[in-house]
Order: C-alpha cells, then sequence, then structure tokens
C-alpha cells in the first residue's frame, strides 16, 4: 500500500530483477529476462505501492506488483496513461508470459526495490557531497573564512581520503578569492562549521563510498530462491534473499548525508545571524526592520534537518517475526531506503537555501566571487536575483534544486 514508487525507480527495479535472473541461477526461461527489457525499452512502467516490504525474503509485495503486469495483472503507466496492466502490455505490443514451473518464485523473491532505491540514493548523494563542498566555499567566501585550515599539510597527517579531497577542493574554490585575501577580521580560526568542513564532508564522501560497493555488489548478486546450480544437478534453498547489507549501509547513508544538512544549516545560520556574519546585514538584507529577508530561509532549513535526525534513526536495528515466525528475523532493508531518499531530498534543499544565502552575502561584500566560485554564483544568480526586499522564497529554492538535480554545478572531484 502507499503511494507508488517513482517511475526511475520502478524502472531500476525492472533492470536490477532482468539482471539477476540472467545470471542464470534462477531456472526462469530467457523470456521472462527479455520482457522486463521490452518493458523498459518501450517504458511500461508497472504501479508499485512503497509500503508492504520488511525486506526479509527479498521484497516480495513490490517484486510481485512488479511481476503482476508480466502476466497481463496489475496497473502500469503507458503513454501517459494509467491503464490496467493487460492493457499496458496490449498497447505496447509486448506479448504476456504464462508462467512455468519455479517462475513465479524467482520474479518476487529478491532485493530489488530496496537496491534500486539504494543505487539511485549512491548516485545523488555522490553528487550532493560534491555541492556541500562548493556551497560551502561560496559561504566561507561570503563569510570571509580563514583558509589556514584547509593547508594541504593538515591533512596529509590524517589521510582520510575523503577529508583531503574535500580540502583540495576548498583550496581550489577559494584560490586568489579577493575577498578572503582582502578580510580584516583578526580571526586566528573559524566556527568548527567552516573549519572542519574537510573533516566533516569527507567523513561522509567515504561513507558513500563504502555504501557504494556494498550497493554495486547487490546489483549483480542473485538474491531468490530456491537457487538452482545447473553445473551439478542441484536445487538449494538459502537465505540470499535477506536485506541486512542493503538495510544496514541505507542507515548508515541516511546518516552521512544528514551531517551534510546539518553543517549546511549551520552555515546559513552564520550568514543570517548578525552576530555571527562578520558584518552581513541582519537575515542578509538591507533594512531588517522592515524585511524578514532570509530569516524563514533559515527557519526552514532548520526544519528540515530536525527531520532528518528523526529519519535518520536506523530501520535496521529493528525486526518483527513473519510468516508464523518461520521469517523471525527481517531486515526492514526497503523502508531504510526509503527513509534515506527522503532524507536526501530535504537535503538538496537545505543546500539550496545555503546557496541562496551564500551568494547574496557574497554581494554584499562588494567583491566578485573567487574564480572557482564564480561558475557556481553565476549559475544561481540566473535564477535567483539579488533580494532587496521581502518576497516569497519557494520558486527561487525550488529553482536552486533543479539546477542542483540537473548536475549542472558538478565541476569538481567527489
Amino acid at each position: 500500500m502507499g503511494e507508488p514508487l517513482p517511475e526511475e525507480v520502478v524502472r531500476t527495479m525492472l533492470l536490477l530483477r532482468a539482471n539477476s535472473l540472467a545470471s542464470g541461477f534462477s531456472g526462469v526461461r530467457p523470456l521472462l529476462v527479455e520482457t522486463m527489457l521490452e518493458m523498459l525499452n518501450k517504458k511500461v512502467h508497472p504501479v508499485v505501492p512503497g509500503k508492504g516490504s520488511v525486506g526479509a525474503s527479498g521484497d516480495l509485495a513490490p517484486l510481485s506488483h512488479l511481476a503482476l503486469v508480466l502476466i497481463g495483472r496489475g496497473e502500469a503507466w503507458y503513454d501517459g496513461k494509467l491503464l490496467p496492466g493487460a492493457v499496458a502490455m496490449q498497447k505496447a505490443g509486448i506479448a504476456t508470459i504464462t508462467l512455468k514451473a519455479k517462475e513465479g518464485l524467482s520474479l518476487c523473491n529478491g532485493t530489488q526495490a530496496m537496491t534500486a532505491i539504494g543505487a539511485l540514493a549512491v548516485y545523488d548523494a555522490e553528487k550532493l557531497a560534491c555541492l556541500a563542498d562548493l556551497f560551502g566555499a561560496l559561504s566561507a567566501e561570503a563569510l570571509e573564512a580563514v583558509p589556514l585550515a584547509f593547508d594541504h599539510k593538515i591533512h596529509a597527517i590524517r589521510p582520510h581520503p575523503g577529508q583531503v579531497q574535500t580540502a583540495e577542493n576548498m583550496r581550489n574554490l577559494l584560490k586568489d578569492s579577493q575577498i578572503i585575501a582582502e578580510a580584516d577580521h583578526g580571526r586566528v580560526q573559524d566556527a568548527y562549521s567552516l573549519r572542519c568542513i574537510p573533516q566533516v564532508h569527507g567523513a561522509s564522501k567515504d561513507t558513500i563510498a563504502y555504501v557504494k560497493q556494498v550497493i554495486v555488489r547487490e546489483m549483480n548478486s542473485v538474491t531468490d530462491n530456491p537457487l538452482v546450480f545447473p553445473e551439478s544437478g542441484e536445487v538449494l534453498s538459502g537465505g540470499n534473499f535477506h536485506g541486512q547489507p542493503v538495510a544496514l549501509v541505507m542507515d548508515f547513508l541516511a546518516i552521512a548525508i544528514s551531517e551534510l544538512a546539518n553543517i549546511s544549516q549551520l552555515r546559513t545560520e552564520r550568514l543570517t545571524n548578525p552576530a555571527l556574519s562578520m558584518g552581513l546585514p541582519a537575515f542578509l538584507v538591507e533594512k531588517s526592520g522592515l524585511n524578514d529577508g532570509y530569516m524563514m530561509a533559515q527557519y526552514t532549513a532548520a526544519a528540515l534537518v530536525s527531520e532528518n535526525k528523526v529519519l535518520s534513526h536506523p530501520a535496521s536495528v529493528d525486526s518483527i517475526p513473519t510468516s508464523a515466525d518461520q521469517e523471525d528475523h527481517v531486515s526492514m532493508g526497503t523502508i531504510a531506503a526509503r527513509k534515506c531518499r527522503e532524507v536526501l531530498e530535504n537535503t538538496q534543499y537545505v543546500l539550496a537555501i545555503e546557496a541562496i544565502c551564500a551568494c547574496q552575502g557574497i554581494d554584499f561584500r562588494g567583491k566578485k566571487p573567487a574564480p572557482g566560485l564564480q561558475e557556481a554564483y553565476n549559475a544561481i544568480r540566473s535564477e535567483v536575483c539579488f533580494l532587496s526586499k521581502d518576497k516569497e522564497l519557494s520558486a527561487d529554492f525550488e529553482a536552486v534544486v533543479k539546477i542542483l538535480k540537473d548536475g549542472l554545478l558538478i565541476t569538481i572531484k567527489p
């Protein structure tokens, strides 16, 4: 039950299920794989409710909804219309299947729902981590940060890969910054949300890299049951359908992404707070007594960060018996994956808010951004103008999130 999974998730499920069956250990005809690929190519997208899987004997409910359309049942989207499964297949010119022995089990037993959501989340998280560096650098410039914290010697003696790469990104992005070079604040060091960008962003990047290894491995695994080994003539019943490997890393990924939002919101707070912003006007607007400026933007970021903290509570530590206690330990991997996706979407908005506020802060400095930041600044300013008086902000947030999702600003290393 629940809202159907997005089209991109359903398409990924079809591809991953076809890939698993094509490995040759599921005891199915090639026809099933060929039909799934034809559905992908002709854009027949089964309706798959998002809720109902405990990730134990695989994603039974979601994969069953996926499989229904292959046999002419269920519902599917085709050519922009929601149709009965049989009608969608007929209009697309795809023959439905009469299943033979073992094929029903093979279609509905596996981890492809949680893995599909996880694969897309990893892809988006890699982009998001790059953007966190980029927008963190915009904020660092707007707040006249002390760049010594990014010196390569500091990070060479604590050589976590993500930390080292993030520090390099910050050095490159802030190189030749006129604002920072001419800053006259006398500070020795900054608050942690600026000074510790390499350590915090870097740890999240290392987590993303680890999660990616697990997800890629799972994408290319055989996860149904029982399994057929033609060379030895054996049919073996095991537990490859159990979603624990995916469940754990989806919880870990949600925490890592949540921290990118957490530290981003702290930088937004410094940008909008006149006690912390190094001379910027309150809430980044002139005449702040008459205008709220970006006060509500910081509220919104704070709300999303708080929501992320709740969503980052791990699903994988929970288990509840099913199937008359035969399935007495379940993974909750699909719940972990869905929560992770929601954390990621919230974090996109938190970073967009930081980017908008940072550009506003740079404008108040009266100097051009650093050369490494000019392209990002221009892209944001092409959608969001300087805020001189109050207006509705929602459209600005949506415009910058669209830029994020399109990947137009990914010009640095992950």
